[in-house]
């Protein structure tokens, strides 16, 4: 990443009255899903007798939640700095998965797997030209 600047801001296609909000819907879709299973997994943690001993995770869930959810937005609406935030998004996935992954419950083996697809996704969608 490069500080504030956005990395390649892509022009629109003026072919379009408006940029084209389908062009990258399965991206927003694989990266809301990371969002909402991320949330559902803050929710199952707090209620777990070992809660204490996940406080990182727990942070790096809602973390990615977060970075999720404001990348989605960007992604949709074509923003300059939709590959900034898809690469910041890349990296949060990529640590919210390995803490998931060190947990051997279902569900944070799941979290894992949905993290690190998503950062996978956004990572090819940041190095697009």
């Amino acid at each position: 990443m490069n500080g504030c600047m956005p990395m390649q801001p892509q022009p629109y296609d003026y072919g379009y009255a408006y940029p084209n909000p389908m062009h990258h819907k399965n991206l927003v879709d694989v990266i809301h899903n990371c969002q909402a299973v991320c949330e559902h997994m803050t929710s199952i943690l707090k209620k777990r007798s070992d809660v204490q001993m996940r406080v990182m995770q727990l942070e790096l869930l809602r973390d990615c939640a977060d970075i999720c959810g404001l990348t989605a937005n960007y992604v949709a609406r074509d923003s300059m700095y939709a590959k900034s935030a898809a690469e910041l998004c890349a990296c949060i996935c990529e640590s919210c998965a390995r803490e998931c992954s060190r947990f051997p419950d279902a569900e944070s083996q799941h979290c894992a797997q949905v993290c690190m697809h998503c950062a996978r996704e956004c990572r090819a969608f940041a190095m697009m030209r």
